[in-house]
């Protein structure tokens, strides 16, 4: 498309609030979310943790990527483009190397979830979860090398493929909620739980299982930085944007309580065992639709559709985030002067080759290290958690991006301003910036398993001790061509 054409099309069409809201609901929300804090916390005392997280963290963390969107909304980059901005290109680099980096574990868990999928919806779950861990790695191994070829081949189609496996999936977990509160009035002769709302039930109990398993939480609210480009877009983005974040919170915050209240129905509403929670946190969500069917007298059809929906999110996401996080560190002018060259190799498709030979490295030696796991059910759980040490590390840019701005308020111009005092503005930062450091370190830590606990510690080190050698790298490569 022309780009005059585009700037016109981009002018002309506004969007309103709540289109906002939706647009980000469906980016930032997923069933998975709900059945994750059930699983680790107790059931329905998630409630309480989810009700803390939102007003203590999610509302402001949406604001200030309000902020910072409206700034710089020219800026095509995202985050790496906001710390561009407010600091350096050397900062720029790592922020966006980051970015890309801490994709390595939750590419790795693609794979795994992907034959999960597939086991539910042909209803061999059974069997799959027999395997040995090392023909379950086998196979994804398999599956992981098939999808970094269809990577380098720069599939783009696979891109509408994603949108729609995403968007059926945001369907079916709001029906969940709708069609489980409706089954008691459908069959009122099926076995349900009571749920308990006495104070014990509800208050969660503040041990070290509790401060080290909320970086599942962090994991699960974040990611609202993805609708940044659309901020000025919107017809009032002084007003409505806001606006939109709070109808955010709010519906996110009801499907969280909602979905939690629905799982409490169908499952011990005190929450799963110790000795279940691997199995839960991997099959959860299945049993749950799988369940929802017998409610509603249609056999399997739920959960096969639901694996077939999950399957196909699963593997094109796989492909999407060995390719979309890669370009974003190496197209970008800022940062490839840090990357070493080799890295910036392209073939005929425009895949930057070596860039996915290194992803399979890294992601490939995490699919190793899980040959460690008792079966698929541990394996998921394992990479669950770490994903939730992992992932939000890129959040930290965008705390930092925001502090840094509001430290140079005078150089930019916003049409939106979360917080006018500047000194408060700053505070808020730092702390959505401590919480987030503070449970990424905390999440590192299994209970009762040494050895994984120091895998959760070496792997994350690992990834981001690479982000230094490479400028490193670089450097000398430079040197050695201006002899």
């Amino acid at each position: 498309m022309p780009q005059n054409k585009q700037a016109i099309n981009t002018d002309t069409k506004k969007i309103t609030w709540y289109t906002l809201a939706f647009m980000a609901f469906s980016t930032v929300w997923g069933f998975g979310n709900v059945v994750n804090g059930f699983g680790y916390f107790h059931g329905i005392q998630v409630i309480f943790s989810w009700i803390m997280m939102f007003a203590l963290y999610f509302v402001p963390y949406s604001l200030m990527v309000g902020e910072l969107g409206s700034t710089f909304k020219n800026a095509g980059g995202g985050v790496t483009s906001w710390v561009l901005e407010t600091t350096n290109p050397k900062l720029a680099y790592y922020a966006g190397y980051t970015y890309w980096v801490v994709h390595i574990p939750y590419i790795a868990s693609k794979g795994s979830g992907g034959l999960k999928a597939l086991a539910w919806m042909f209803l061999k779950n059974e069997w799959y979860d027999s395997l040995p861990s090392w023909q379950v790695q086998l196979a994804t191994g398999v599956v992981f090398v098939f999808f970094l070829w269809v990577a380098s081949k720069g599939l783009s189609p696979l891109k509408a493929l994603t949108t729609i496996a995403g968007s059926s999936m945001f369907v079916m977990s709001i029906l969940f909620i709708l069609m489980m509160f409706a089954a008691p009035m459908i069959n009122p002769s099926a076995q349900y739980f009571h749920l308990d709302f006495t104070w014990e039930n509800i208050i969660p109990q503040f041990n070290v299982n509790y401060f080290t398993s909320l970086s599942i939480l962090v994991f699960a609210v974040g990611g609202c930085e993805k609708i940044s480009p659309y901020v000025n877009k919107v017809t009032n983005p002084g007003k409505d944007f806001p606006k939109g974040m709070i109808a955010l919170a709010i519906m996110v915050m009801v499907c969280a309580i909602l979905g939690t209240l629905a799982l409490g129905m169908m499952f011990d509403p005190t929450g799963v065992t110790a000795e279940q929670q691997s199995s839960f946190i991997a099959n959860g969500a299945y049993v749950a639709f799988q369940k929802l069917g017998e409610y509603y007298h249609v056999g399997d059809l739920f959960v096969i559709f639901y694996g077939a929906c999950n399957a196909i999110g699963q593997f094109s996401t796989l492909v999407l985030s060995i390719d979309a996080p890669l370009r974003m560190l190496l197209d970008d002018e800022s940062a490839r002067q840090f990357v070493p060259r080799p890295l910036l190799k392209q073939n005929a498709h425009g895949a930057y080759v070596n860039g996915i030979i290194l992803v399979g490295v890294l992601s490939g030696a995490i699919i190793a290290i899980q040959l460690l796991g008792t079966g698929a059910a541990d394996i998921i759980n394992w990479l669950t958690k770490l994903n939730s040490v992992c992932m939000p590390m890129r959040y930290l840019w965008v705390f930092f991006a925001y502090i840094m701005l509001r430290k140079s308020t005078k150089h930019f111009k916003s049409d939106y301003t979360f917080i006018k005092n500047k000194g408060l503005a700053i505070f808020v930062g730092a702390w959505c910036f401590a919480v987030t450091a503070i449970f990424c370190l905390l999440g590192v830590y299994a209970e009762g398993d040494i050895v994984r606990t120091i895998l959760n510690i070496v792997m994350p080190f690992v990834l981001l001790a690479l982000g230094l050698v490479m400028p490193e790298i670089r450097k000398r490569e430079d040197a050695k061509a201006a002899q």
